[in-house]
């Protein structure tokens, strides 16, 4: 189930994508030159860019699964970016077999990869919307024909509103995705941070001034307001790789300057 919505000459390879930024942290092959000269000039000025990407991938897959021991078995994945495998709904269903998941992004190439890598294996659907027009994401037909919302819903908004300005109201748009989930359901969030290295971190943005959408990097004390009304599970907001690890954690190393807030909150 795919709802592409577009022709091919929408899509712009000339300017940086995020999602196409992203898929190059995490050693993809689905990018074109403006994406990796702009994702080199992030790794230049902030050399934590690629293993904090792969693990706020980790986060996701860590939460998903935790969500999916919680009894979820529907999953809203906003943001989805290029296919990489495990996907989500491929880490739901290591726990829920039937679990159904509809994933939205804004970006014609991830359009192009999700019907062979995201949907080809029922309950599964993609369609194009873009997260600062909520009400659309919520009306779309394929949400509506995957996801039940009398029962709980895990909505997912990972590595995604430090794309959407202040001036875009990114507060807004988190309330207007949850205010109508029932109890029970989890959102699981994960946000991109100077808190950790602000001397470098905050010339990342330069990067993607040119890009499809800019870069907004908040603090823990901006972040954590988007929770309100999904009080957070333990161990709370953290740094990605402190949120419930499945293998030790090193004392000291790179992962001290992972460079991204996570957490899952949960809907009384």
């Amino acid at each position: 189930m795919t709802d592409k919505g577009f022709s091919a000459d929408e899509i712009d390879t000339s300017r940086p994508h995020p999602a196409r930024m992203y898929d190059y942290y995490l050693g993809g092959k689905d990018n074109y030159e403006a994406d990796r000269e702009a994702a080199e000039m992030v790794i230049r000025m902030t050399p934590d860019a690629r293993p904090s990407a792969r693990a706020n991938r980790d986060f996701m897959r860590r939460a998903v699964r935790h969500s999916a021991a919680q009894g979820i078995r529907q999953f809203i994945d906003i943001g989805t970016g290029i296919p990489t495998s495990p996907n989500t709904h491929e880490v739901a269903r290591t726990v829920v077999p039937d679990a159904r998941v509809a994933y939205v992004d804004n970006d014609p190439i991830v359009a192009a990869h999700a019907g062979a890598r995201l949907t080809n294996t029922g309950n599964a659907g993609f369609f194009l919307a873009d997260v600062r027009d909520p009400d659309s994401i919520l009306e779309h037909t394929t949400l509506r024909e995957l996801i039940d919302f009398d029962e709980p819903v895990a909505l997912m908004l990972v590595a995604l509103l430090h794309f959407v300005r202040d001036d875009e109201d990114p507060m807004g748009i988190v309330h207007t995705l949850g205010k109508n989930l029932p109890s029970g359901s989890r959102l699981i969030l994960s946000h991109a941070t100077t808190d950790f290295h602000r001397d470098v971190d905050a010339d990342a943005g330069e990067a993607y001034k040119n890009a499809t959408s800019t870069l907004t990097l908040r603090g823990r004390e901006q972040i954590e307001p988007f929770f309100d009304g999904f009080p957070l599970v333990e161990p709370g907001l953290v740094q990605v790789p402190s949120w419930r690890p499945d293998t030790p954690l090193p004392e000291t190393g790179e992962h001290t300057r992972i460079a991204f807030w996570g957490g899952v909150g949960h809907k009384p």
